[in-house]
């Protein structure tokens, strides 16, 4: 491929998946954002394990679905900073793992763990309690990763999500 063909096709495959996670995450709206969570979105996470271009167009996808938030500004500025965060974490964690099933564990371990930064901003900005609102979110978060493990690692199988 071409050095301007790659570049188009990178910048394609981000504004697509930047893309699907506002449409995912808007699509469940009333369940996308506050104390309990489940953005089916966060599901495109694993993306990151395969190539770093995702890691921004997710955060791009965050950004652009947290303008629907209560918290407005605090959520586009926070909940992005957090997404880049892990995903990046996920990415160096698994860029020397070889098994895809080891690195969509990690990366489901990794952003998990991850979701007090969703916790603290809840805690600071909306008056919410921490340790109740990272366990909701947790949940939210480890149910939307193991549905997206699946659905990516099947994904996978057919295209190189690597390429």
């Amino acid at each position: 491929m071409q050095k301007n063909s790659k570049r188009v096709y990178e910048l394609t495959m981000m504004g697509v998946v930047a893309a699907l996670y506002v449409v995912l995450t808007l699509m469940v709206s009333p369940f996308a954002f506050g104390a309990v969570q489940f953005r089916i979105s966060e599901g495109l996470n694993h993306l990151a394990v395969f190539n770093k271009r995702y890691i921004l167009a997710i955060s791009v996808g965050v950004f652009i679905a947290n303008t629907q938030s209560s918290l407005g500004v605090i959520d586009m500025v926070f909940g992005t900073l957090g997404t880049f965060a892990m995903l990046t974490i996920s990415y160096y964690l698994t860029r020397h793992v070889k098994s895809v099933v080891k690195r969509l564990a990690i990366s489901t371990v990794v952003d998990t763990l991850m979701m007090w930064c969703v916790a603290v901003e809840l805690y600071f900005f909306a008056g919410l309690p921490f340790w109740a609102t990272y366990g909701t979110v947790m949940l939210g978060e480890f149910v939307s990763l193991v549905l997206g493990a699946i659905v990516i690692y099947f994904i996978n199988k057919r295209i190189d999500l690597a390429a």
